[in-house]
């Protein structure tokens, strides 16, 4: 393996990060020895880890491209985007309307440094620093009330990020702070780790197992049940086909087979509209 880059300022390389460890799913170089090591571990558990980070990325493709395309939406904000890779929301947005707005919010300062790297040369698309725990602040930033209009439909997209707040952080009541904000006819889309419970035993043993490896490492990460995941969209209308396997959310006409096998069934999503 080469050797780590220097890290920017204010990086500690010794710390994972949620946003560098699902960096290294996905086959990306901003990652440190730290970050390898939590995503090692949980391969050792559930090794089909990669083809999850892809499935989670095809999953956001095909949701950008029905808000875009079927539901008329023109402005995300994404929070917890993590690092830029292929098929960022800002491209499938743009390939469809070019005017399509787009905020990336993510905690990890790689991310705003990659980020305005990547976004220099846009005109649609920008990315603040912030953290979801603060709904607030990320909904009074400047820049999201420069690039979104929440006098229209806003979807806001909530991928791998709600499952990394603990039952203590009340997630319901972020998201509840988020989604209340957002006007009648906007959207909510929502990846999340799932516990199948008796449903899959083995795969609910499983998930129980990698859960206490991110909390041992990364200190976050909730593998939650249909009615736990479901509770996110109260007051909510779910969109067909409901909450599915990412596989199985609107595939496209002759998508090959998933290459999913542990997680199939413990990584699920959803997109629900606010009457």
């Amino acid at each position: 393996m080469t050797r780590d880059k220097a890290a920017p300022a204010g990086i500690d390389p010794s710390i994972p990060s949620v946003a560098r460890v699902y960096d290294f799913f996905l086959g990306g170089k901003d990652n440190f020895e730290a970050d390898r090591k939590v995503a090692e571990h949980a391969l050792r558990i559930t090794p089909d880890g990669p083809a999850a980070g892809q499935a989670n990325r095809a999953f956001l493709r095909r949701v950008i491209r029905f808000l875009v395309t079927e539901a008329g939406i023109d402005q995300f904000l994404d929070i917890g985007s993590g690092l830029p890779t292929q098929g960022n929301v800002h491209e499938v947005a743009t390939e469809h309307n070019p005017k399509a707005q787009v905020v990336y919010v993510d905690n990890d300062p790689i991310v705003l440094s990659h980020g305005r790297a990547l976004l220099a040369a846009e005109g649609t698309a920008t990315v603040i620093q912030a953290d979801i725990r603060a709904p607030q602040e990320i909904l009074n930033h400047p820049d999201v009330r420069r690039f979104l209009d929440f006098d229209r439909p806003v979807g806001l997209l909530l991928f791998a990020i709600l499952h990394h707040l603990g039952d203590d952080e009340d997630p319901r009541a972020v998201a509840a702070e988020l989604i209340d904000a957002l006007p009648s006819g906007s959207y909510v889309a929502i990846s999340h780790f799932r516990d199948p419970g008796e449903r899959d035993p083995e795969g609910s043993r499983k998930a129980r197992e990698v859960e206490r490896v991110f909390n041992e490492s990364l200190g976050t990460g909730r593998w939650r049940t249909d009615e736990e995941i479901l509770a996110f969209t109260d007051g909510l209308t779910l969109l067909e086909p409901g909450l599915v396997p990412l596989a199985e959310w609107r595939p496209e006409p002759g998508a090959p087979a998933p290459t999913q096998t542990d997680t199939y069934h413990t990584f699920v999503g959803l997109l629900a509209r606010k009457p």
